[in-house]
């Protein structure tokens, strides 16, 4: 029905508002009322009514995300830019966790162009140490303006609140995809001593490994793996032993090839003693395998541990197997490594 006499229109807007505000009157706290309210009055281009509504509604309850949202999304659809900053300003405020507040915010404000507006919006928001998303969406944005110092700076503070491997890794491809090369090297050096040797990671080495891999830098990248692979532990680094078996198939000669061989033995060997450390066969290959190919550190290191595991039950066979295992370990101090001692 369209309605032309303006008494009219005045007293079906009063029986609709007396309706709404019969809801609310009942239930209060039921916020789909107010907001019905609040978007009839808006479409009645009556706004400030609606902001009443609305303001009316946070007393009732200021930490219903969707009344913020909707609050200020009205402001916004009708070019209320003080409005709706004030709205979000007090909703960021009130609510720092909501991420959409946010994200919206520093939004609107890069869409008016004012970009310093948005990055101090995103400034306060990562006082609060944020989920990694927020981090990236700021750092995306300065990219967008192709300011590579502020994202550096960025992604520096980033790794200290999330340091975790992927987030290194992350960094490093960022300076790598922007042609900064040492940067990207650095970053990786950085992260191998940040996690030292007691949370070593395959993941960042396969990374690592490849990075100089993609700059050429083969006998870098063979370092790389050689490092992890006597460093990890064999039962996390099953990854890394593939990787590094298909890099020297791709680059090695033949003693790359050879000495892949010899790891895939050892990660073999380190398999069947987890399985069953008194396998005295098993420790006497491992330990020819080491050797005639190991340093006298880590020849040492395998008959340390093959004499740690003393044969559980009273029976020759085992125990002759285990004491030879300290004759061979006696006649190898003295006649290979030369320490009488």
């Amino acid at each position: 029905q369209k309605v032309t006499d303006p008494e009219e229109l005045a007293q079906l807007q009063l029986k609709k508002r007396k309706g709404f505000e019969d809801n609310i009157r009942k239930n209060r706290n039921q916020m789909s009322n107010w907001l019905k309210y609040a978007q009839w009055e808006e479409s009645q281009q009556e706004f400030e009514r609606a902001r009443s509504i609305y303001e009316r509604a946070l007393d009732a309850d200021h930490r219903c995300i969707t009344l913020w949202l909707k609050y200020a999304e009205m402001e916004m659809r009708h070019k209320q830019v003080n409005h709706a900053r004030n709205i979000w300003d007090r909703a960021v405020t009130i609510l720092p966790r909501a991420n959409q507040f946010w994200f919206k915010y520093s939004y609107m404000e890069e869409m008016l162009g004012n970009v310093a507006n948005a990055r101090r919006v995103f400034e306060r928001w990562m006082e609060w140490e944020p989920e990694e998303q927020a981090w990236f969406s700021y750092i995306k944005m300065e990219l967008r303006y192709k300011e590579l110092d502020n994202a550096r700076n960025l992604y520096e503070r980033f790794i200290q609140i999330h340091p975790e491997i992927k987030n290194w890794i992350r960094y490093a491809r960022f300076e790598e995809s922007y042609g900064f090369i040492a940067n990207a090297r650095n970053i990786f050096e950085r992260a191998s001593e940040f996690f030292g040797e007691e949370n070593m990671n395959e993941k960042l080495y396969i990374s690592f490994a490849r990075f100089e891999e993609g700059c050429q830098e083969y006998e870098r990248a063979r370092t790389i793996y050689k490092y992890a692979l006597d460093n990890l532990q064999k039962s996390k680094a099953q990854e890394l032993f593939k990787a590094y078996t298909h890099f020297e198939k791709k680059y090695g000669d033949r003693a790359g090839i050879e000495d892949v061989i010899i790891n895939k033995r050892k990660f073999q060997y380190e398999e069947e003693i987890k399985a069953n450390p008194t396998n005295y066969d098993t420790w006497f290959d491992y330990i020819r395998l080491m050797e005639a190919d190991g340093s006298v550190d880590m020849t040492r290191d395998v008959y340390e541990r093959a004499i740690a595991n003393i044969p559980p039950i009273q029976q020759k066979p085992y125990w002759r197997r285990y004491i030879y295992l300290w004759i061979y370990y006696a006649l190898y101090e003295e006649l290979k490594a030369k320490d009488i001692d």
